[in-house]
Parts: structure tokens; C-alpha cells; sequence
């Protein structure tokens, strides 16, 4: 029998930032790691949470438009699951039954509907995710060590400064603007990675986005200027 590790190997995971705008995710169960999935998935997606019972947080939750259906998971037919899951993009089995779990990975790859799975690997990780307006960074050992995941995302969080987010949305305006007045692929990135460079540039956004921003905007000139000439 293969060792975890190799197991591992054998999946072909890879990093996709995917639009959950309307798309529906169930979760079942309304323990720890279900109140922990409910809460990251109803920032994104429509979500349906099956439960005997919720607590408190679950009620306050679907007062924000996540979907509670109160039932003893384990007693629900296979077609009663397949009505509930039927029209969602992600199942969630999250109860502390592995053998309930199972059964409800099963029906969802049936109907060919993607699951993240608590016991096992599954089809999609979830992972430590880092979020700074148009910064989006994931960060995932693939089911190997969350507690990993966790610490490198705190690491990381203490280099991403909100200049970052600044950068973005002065990369974002220069770009759009060259794309109009600058008609060479190859000049606009040159001129955007000189902005990226810039330490004057960098140390202006410590102090204000519209410091920032006039730095970046000298670049643009001196750089077009040389073009022309």
C-alpha cells in the first residue's frame, strides 16, 4: 500500500483563481472545520450549510445569505443528498462521521461535482489565502501540513505592506494610460517594470498613494521622452 507521500505524488494539483460569483458550494456539517468553510466560502460563493443543529455563528451568517437545511445528515437518503448537491460546484463533507463523509464524496463525483474533502485529499485544497485589494496570494502544502500553510502565510503577510495594494492600482492607471500613448509591447512593460523598480517610487507610497503616484508618473515621462528622442 503506498505511503501518504506518494499518494500525494500522484494528484497533479494545480494553483487557479476561479470565480465563484453565483456558484454554489454545500457543506456539510456545522462543526469547527464547517463553521471554518462556511465562513471563507459565504465571502464568495452562494452557500448551503446541512446540519441537526447550528450554532449561534451559523444563525448570524445566514442573516448574510448563507442557506441552513436542518437535518440529521446521516439519516438523509442518497437521493434526498443528490437533491441538496445537485446544482453545486463544490461539495463540502466536513461531519465527524468518515463513513457519512464517504458516502457524500461518492454521490457528489457521481454527478461529477468537484469536493474538497476533511479526511482525505479530495479534488480541490483549500488554501491559506492572503488578501490585500488587488493582491489575491494563495498559499497551500497540498494537504501535507495546514499548520505550514499558516506560518508561511504569516511570514509573507509581514513583507506585503499596503504599498503593495498602492503598487497595483498605480500599475493598473500607468498601464491603461501606455496602452493609448505608447504603441510597442515591449516599451510599455520596460516603463512598468522601471515603475516596479523604483525605490523612489516605493518610499513615496510609505508616505501617500498620490506621492506615489507622481513619482511613477515622472518615470513615464523621462522614459517616453527617451523613446522620442
Amino acid at each position: 500500500m503506498p505511503e501518504d507521500g506518494e499518494m500525494r505524488e500522484m494528484n497533479h494539483f494545480m494553483p487557479l483563481h476561479i470565480d465563484m460569483n453565483g456558484k454554489e458550494v454545500a457543506i456539510f456539517g456545522s462543526g469547527s472545520v464547517g463553521e471554518r468553510k462556511t465562513r471563507l466560502f459565504s465571502e464568495y460563493a452562494v452557500v448551503t450549510v446541512i446540519s441537526r443543529n447550528f450554532s449561534d455563528i451559523f444563525l448570524k451568517l445566514e442573516q448574510k445569505g448563507v442557506r441552513l437545511i436542518t437535518a440529521d445528515i446521516g439519516e438523509l437518503s442518497d437521493s434526498s443528498i443528490i437533491d441538496i448537491i445537485r446544482k453545486a460546484f463544490l461539495v463540502i463533507p466536513a461531519t465527524n462521521d468518515r463513513d457519512v463523509n464517504k458516502r457524500i464524496t461518492y454521490l457528489a463525483k457521481t454527478l461529477g461535482i468537484l469536493t474538497n474533502e476533511v479526511d482525505s485529499i479530495g479534488d480541490v485544497t483549500i488554501p491559506s489565502i492572503i488578501k490585500r485589494e488587488g493582491l489575491t496570494i494563495s498559499i497551500s502544502t497540498t494537504g501535507a501540513s495546514p499548520a505550514f500553510s499558516r506560518f508561511t502565510r504569516q511570514q509573507v503577510e509581514k513583507v506585503i505592506t499596503p504599498g503593495f495594494s498602492d503598487m497595483i492600482r498605480i500599475q493598473d492607471e500607468i498601464r491603461t494610460y501606455l496602452k493609448s500613448s505608447v504603441p510597442d509591447q515591449k516599451d510599455r512593460k520596460e516603463i512598468l517594470w522601471a515603475i516596479l523598480e523604483s525605490k523612489d517610487a516605493w518610499n513615496a507610497l510609505e508616505e501617500s498613494y498620490e506621492k506615489g503616484f507622481k513619482i511613477a508618473q515622472d518615470i513615464v515621462k523621462e522614459k517616453i521622452c527617451g523613446k522620442v528622442r
